[in-house]
């Protein structure tokens, strides 16, 4: 078995995870920066976390081969089982003993025992089951299958929110602000959005556009600035781009100020090189002011989320708490604190915009929080508020059946104390504004509803507060909350990137 410590955030069923641990409050554990990894989710998950962390054998003995029931469902539930008891963060919820039999899947298990936690809102579907070998792929390079976008649902309706590069849709002229309005699997039995969310909900619509293997094909009808068609495209292998080659990273002039622009997609191990560079750049533009777009981020490795935290931190001292990690009472010993650590890449913030959606989740949120206390008022969240994961998973493996339980074991608070933001972080803000996300506007486009506040916002000009507990804000007008899918049985990356198919 091998345990693996990794920061996540993220909500695991509609969002997204995270996960962590260092090593001198592991002991005797040998950690690997690796390609291992979430919720903050807004569902699942919440962010998958910075480094694999792997118990040594107490013995040079060869390690049997797993009995032939290991693999089993009812072993693997009673895998399950033993990890939550020992590690899950709120073992009080926990039921003493719950019989398998019933539960035809180790997911379906898992929820049972959680149901308690998750009917309080401290475990939103952020504890599961997952696999390995797709984990590892996701987080060392962004690896998938699929057409390459991000869905939102507005009613009846459903809309690319997100295209990424590389990927099939793009390449068929599919981007933002593109409504499919009609599926099918040849033009002569395409059946209208509507009429599938009508008969079987938005369920449905993942069953339309099918399984996320490589080779399948689906004809979309769709509308955009280039009219209504109908288009074939195919699902293929691609690996997603943290920060995008198109608009991830910008300066942008407003009104004569040099505004430093990221737009910060998951934290997975190829950001960080990109993240370096971007900041290399606002560091020698002598940019001060910069804006994080963490809209649809759902979270990923805090080993990221720390490295972004040392790049807008170029004026802390490496006395300065970046975040603490509490586990239960049992666990303690692995309770961290992880101090600043700047870079040369480094920069000093004077004011910070932070772009957030209710897919806002974990990782991205870990970031927010701790600039709390050390910015204040200048650290803004801008659009409506965000998913609400305060609490991470690690990772235990049992790698003969390739299975990793993610289970809750630990919560995360700024150095200031600030924690349990599980209603999102608008309450946590010293300042928010209101803003919809505008998907007639392209990602990065200074015009676009959500990054015209965050400038003003840097400009000193006033605004509406987000209010906390109202899930989606309109400006003038209100509009139906825009909701990203996420299907019954979601691959990693569709855990850790919302709205991913």
């Amino acid at each position: 078995m091998l345990l693996r410590i990794d920061r996540w955030l993220w909500p695991s069923r509609l969002y997204r995870e995270f996960a962590f641990v260092r090593k001198k409050s592991l002991k005797n554990l040998v950690i690997i920066l690796a390609a291992g990894a979430t919720a903050c989710g807004g569902g699942g998950g919440s962010g998958s976390g910075g480094g694999t962390v792997i118990v040594p054998p107490t013995s040079t003995t060869p390690t049997p081969p797993p009995p032939p029931t290991a693999c089993s469902l009812r072993g693997r539930q009673d895998f399950a089982f033993s990890v939550l008891n020992e590690w899950y963060l709120f073992p009080e919820t926990l039921p003493a003993s719950l019989d398998p039999s019933p539960y035809n899947t180790v997911d379906a298990y898992i929820d049972a025992l959680t149901a308690t936690a998750r009917s309080q809102g401290r475990d939103r579907f952020f504890t599961y089951i997952t696999s390995i070998a797709q984990e590892n792929a996701f987080f060392s390079s962004g690896a998938t299958a699929g057409f390459g976008v991000r869905f939102a649902f507005q009613g009846n309706r459903l809309f690319v929110i997100e295209t990424f590069e590389n990927a099939p849709a793009l390449t068929a002229g599919i981007d933002r602000g593109t409504e499919i309005l009609a599926i099918g699997t040849s033009d002569s039995n395409l059946v209208p959005v509507s009429d599938i969310i009508a008969a079987q909900g938005s369920a449905g619509v993942s069953n339309a556009l099918g399984p996320n293997t490589v080779g399948t094909t689906r004809v979309l009808r769709i509308t955009n600035a280039g009219g209504t068609r109908n288009v074939t495209i195919a699902k293929a292998d691609y690996n997603i781009d943290p920060l995008s080659s198109r608009y991830g990273v910008k300066v942008i002039d407003d009104g004569g100020r040099k505004v430093g622009y990221i737009n910060m997609r998951t934290f997975i191990t190829t950001a960080d090189n990109q993240l370096r560079t971007a900041f290399a750049d606002f560091r020698a533009q002598g940019i001060t002011n910069i804006v994080i777009d963490f809209r649809y981020n759902g979270g990923g490795l805090v080993s990221t989320a720390e490295l972004m935290g040392d790049l807008m931190g170029a004026n802390r001292s490496t006395s300065d708490v970046f975040s603490l990690t509490r586990f239960r009472a049992s666990k303690a010993s692995n309770n961290d604190t992880r101090r600043f650590a700047p870079q040369p890449q480094s920069i000093a913030p004077v004011k910070v915009a932070f772009i957030t959606t209710n897919a806002t989740a974990s990782a991205s949120e870990l970031v927010m929080n701790s600039f709390v206390p050390y910015l204040g008022v200048n650290a803004a969240l801008i659009g409506s508020n965000t998913y609400g994961k305060p609490v991470g998973q690690i990772a235990v493996d049992q790698s003969a059946c390739d299975d990793r339980i993610r289970v809750v074991a630990f919560a995360t608070e700024n150095s200031a104390g600030q924690a349990g933001y599980f209603a999102g972080l608008a309450d946590t803000m010293r300042t928010t504004c209101a803003a919809p996300d505008d998907i007639a506007r392209p990602l990065g486009d200074p015009q676009e509803a959500s990054l015209r506040s965050a400038l003003d916002f840097i400009a000193g000009r006033s605004c509406t507060p987000v209010i906390a507990g109202q899930q989606q804000q309109a400006d003038s007008q209100r509009t139906e909350r825009r909701v990203l899918p996420l299907p019954k049985a979601p691959n990693v990356a569709q855990r850790e990137v919302p709205g991913l198919f």
